[in-house]
C-alpha cells in the first residue's frame, strides 16, 4: 500500500486532498494544527501539531512516504493577507513550516514533495490592467509580488526548487489561483471573495445591499477545488520541475462574481462599494504551460463550482442562525 502525508491536512484544500488519496488506496497521515472543521477526519492517522516545531516535524515524517503534499501556511483571503497587519507571522510561520518539512523529507529519503505555491507571487506591474493581466510562468522575474504573502511563496518555491537539484528530491511546485469550493472557510476574516460573496448574499434577502470592497472592476479566475485536486495530483506525479498555473482561465470581475452568486440564489442585490483591501487589479492563470505538459485543464465551469459551493455556505448560514 502506497503511503501519502498531507501537511495542512485540517485545510480546505488539505481536506479534500486527504478524501481523494483515500479513494485511491493509499495509507493517509495527517497533520495540522487542528481537525478539519467539516470533515470527518478520513485520513488513517491524524497528528495534531505545529509544524514550526522541527522536532514535531521529525517525528510526523518517520518514514519515506511515497508522496507528501505541503500545503501547510499561514493564510487567508485578502481582508487578512493585505492589511499589513498580519506580514509578520505570514512570512515566519509559512517559511518556517516548509523549511522544516523539507529538510525532514530530505532527511528521511522520501523521494517526492509537493508544494502549493500562490498566483500571488506574481509581480504586480503585470496586474495592473484588470483586462490583461500576466500571469505567465515566465513572468515571474524581476520579482515584485504585491504583499509579503506572495514574496514568502517565492522564497519557498525556490527552496523547493534547490533541494530538486542539489538533494535529489522530487520536488513540485504549483501556483494556485483562487481555490474554492465547500467545507471551506466562509467567515471570520480568512474567507476568500467567492466565500465571503456566497455568506454575504446567503444572509441578505432580495433587495438588500451588500458591501463590495473596492469599485467591483478588479478581475480575477477561480478554481473549484475538485478540479485543483485533480492538478495537483497530476503535478506530483510528473516528471515536470518547473513551477506551474494550476487555476482557470475563466476570468471575471467582482461584480460579474457577484451577480453570478445572486443569480444562482435567485435574489436581487444591490452592490455597495466600500474602501477595502483588493490586491492587484487583475489576475487569470495563464494555463499555456500546464496544458503543453500535463494534458490538463479544468472541465468545469465557474457557475457550476458556485452553486455547489452556495448551496453549502447557504447551509451554513442557517445552521447559525
Amino acid at each position: 500500500m502506497k503511503t501519502a502525508l498531507v501537511c495542512g491536512a485540517g485545510g480546505f484544500i488539505g481536506g479534500h486532498l486527504v478524501r481523494r488519496l483515500k479513494s485511491e488506496g493509499f495509507w493517509v497521515r495527517g497533520v495540522d494544527l487542528k481537525f478539519h472543521e467539516y470533515f470527518d477526519n478520513e485520513a488513517d492517522d491524524f497528528v495534531v501539531g505545529d509544524l514550526r516545531d522541527q522536532q514535531l516535524t521529525r517525528s510526523v515524517i518517520d518514514r519515506p512516504f511515497d508522496e507528501i503534499y505541503q500545503l501547510a501556511a499561514d493564510m487567508g483571503g485578502a481582508g487578512f493577507i493585505f492589511t499589513g497587519e498580519n506580514d509578520a507571522d505570514i512570512m515566519h510561520n509559512s517559511a518556517t513550516i516548509n523549511l522544516n518539512v523539507l529538510d525532514a523529507a530530505y532527511k528521511r529519503a522520501c523521494p517526492r514533495i509537493f508544494y502549493s505555491s500562490s498566483a500571488c507571487m506574481y509581480p504586480a506591474y503585470n496586474q495592473e490592467d484588470p483586462d490583461n493581466p500576466n500571469c505567465a510562468e515566465d513572468s515571474a522575474y524581476p520579482a515584485a509580488p504585491d504583499s509579503e504573502y506572495g514574496w514568502e511563496k517565492l522564497f519557498s518555491e525556490r527552496l523547493f526548487l534547490t533541494y530538486n537539484r542539489n538533494r535529489r528530491i522530487q520536488a513540485r511546485v504549483a501556483r494556485y489561483h483562487n481555490i474554492f469550493g465547500p467545507q471551506g472557510t466562509w467567515t471570520g476574516g480568512r474567507e476568500k471573495a467567492p466565500a465571503a460573496i456566497c455568506r454575504k448574499i446567503a444572509m441578505a434577502k432580495s433587495g438588500d445591499t451588500i458591501d463590495i470592497w473596492g469599485d467591483g472592476k478588479q478581475t480575477r479566475s477561480f478554481l473549484f477545488v475538485d478540479e485543483c485536486v485533480e492538478g495537483t495530483l497530476r503535478l506530483a506525479r510528473s516528471d515536470f520541475t518547473s513551477p506551474v498555473n494550476i487555476g482557470s482561465e475563466e476570468m471575471v470581475t467582482i461584480d460579474q462574481l457577484v451577480d453570478l452568486v445572486s443569480d444562482i440564489a435567485g435574489k436581487s442585490i444591490t452592490k455597495n462599494h466600500i474602501p477595502g483591501p483588493v490586491g492587484v487589479r487583475g489576475r487569470n492563470s495563464d494555463n499555456r504551460l500546464i496544458q503543453s505538459a500535463l494534458g490538463w485543464a479544468p472541465s468545469h465551469s465557474l457557475r457550476e463550482g458556485l452553486e455547489k459551493t452556495y448551496e453549502w455556505i447557504e447551509a451554513q448560514v442557517k445552521r447559525n442562525q
